[in-house]
């Protein structure tokens, strides 16, 4: 993805945080989501649905604007296009603080990822490959996914124990 598709795609993404985000006062108000909760985001977020907690499904992180990555992996074949919602976008939209992300996948697996990786990269949380929602057998339904092709200095054992399948949580801290 170019420099100028990237701005773009993060100016959009803006746009529709706002629109779904913000009430008629200005103030944050986040949606209780109406479908199946695929995550819930806690720690440190100030906009909250959720006691205090706030809880996402499909429809309210599509909202937040698509992003397309096209990389390669080390758990695939080739190069598979990944669409998902940039993770810098999710964490303004719930007014995340702090400098670590810890990402919990459904079996409990934990990777703490510094919140620095979604400002310097543009870093999704996938929900689609190659046109197809992610399901549970295939790492999905959500994805941690990072540009390794458009940055080759993420190829690396480091970045690869970052990109935690099956996220259930991500907890701010």
């Amino acid at each position: 993805m170019t420099g100028t598709a990237r701005f773009l795609s993060f100016l959009c993404s803006l746009s529709v945080a706002v629109l779904v985000f913000s009430g008629p006062s200005g103030a944050a108000e986040l949606a209780k989501p109406k479908g199946e909760v695929l995550l819930t985001l806690s720690g440190n977020v100030s906009n909250q649905n959720a006691g205090d907690k706030a809880e996402f499904d499909f429809d309210m992180l599509h909202a937040l604007g698509v992003t397309k990555i096209e990389t390669a992996t080390a758990w695939t074949q080739g190069t598979k296009t990944f669409e998902g919602i940039l993770l810098k976008t999710l964490v303004d939209a719930v007014g995340a603080e702090g400098s670590t992300a810890e990402v919990i996948a459904l079996n409990d697996y934990k990777v703490d990822i510094p919140m620095k990786d979604f400002t310097d990269y543009p870093v999704i949380l996938a929900y689609q490959m190659d046109g197809e929602r992610l399901k549970i057998r295939e790492k999905g339904p959500l994805w941690v996914v990072y540009p390794e092709d458009d940055n080759p200095k993420l190829k690396n054992k480091q970045t690869q124990a970052k990109w935690v399948w099956q996220v259930k949580e991500i907890h701010f801290k």
